[in-house]
């Protein structure tokens, strides 16, 4: 039999590809991020880089989990080169907090007196926990240049509501 059909003992199972990345940005966009997101983004990669990847790397010649730790760790790592890549920092406007722009934190009341914070951010930055939301996202496209005080029309899935803008801030 040809040595192409028998399996050697310290051959492992063949590890599945790992779907290619995708852009979490839509074609043609352009990949707006706050100076901080960009620091964090260069501070993950050189992490990943300088210290995460040799480890995988030295693991992985008979491990086949490290194997795919690898392989995932690379497409992170090009993940983070082709964000940074592409990114263009905003500086928030000095001194204007009587108008929503990027990297604003706005603070909004619906008509039922309840409020919430959003701050707009790039889409690499986005923490729905913090109240991060993308420039793309259906609520920061409604206070984009909304003012302090104004009415913004918002659709939620129940319907639609005016949202007051409370206070603008920019860190």
């Amino acid at each position: 039999m040809s040595k192409a059909f028998t399996r050697e003992e310290n051959d492992g199972p063949d590890l599945p590809d790992l779907p290619p990345p995708v852009s979490i940005l839509p074609e043609a966009a352009r990949n707006f991020i706050t100076a901080a997101g960009a620091e964090n983004l260069r501070r993950e990669l050189t992490e990943l880089v300088n210290e995460k990847r040799p480890t995988f790397v030295a693991a992985a010649t008979d491990d086949p989990d490290a194997k795919r730790q690898l392989a995932a760790l690379d497409q992170r790592i090009f993940q983070l080169e082709q964000s940074l890549q592409s990114a263009e920092v905003i500086v928030p406007p000095e001194g204007d907090a009587e108008t929503v722009r990027f990297g604003a934190t706005v603070i909004v009341r619906d008509r039922g007196g309840e409020e919430s914070t959003y701050r707009i951010v790039g889409v690499n930055e986005t923490d729905f926990d913090r109240g991060w939301v993308s420039w793309q996202s259906p609520i920061a496209r409604a206070l984009l240049n909304g003012k302090l005080g104004e009415r913004v029309p918002f659709q939620f899935p129940s319907g639609e509501e005016e949202l007051e803008i409370r206070a603008i801030d920019y860190e």
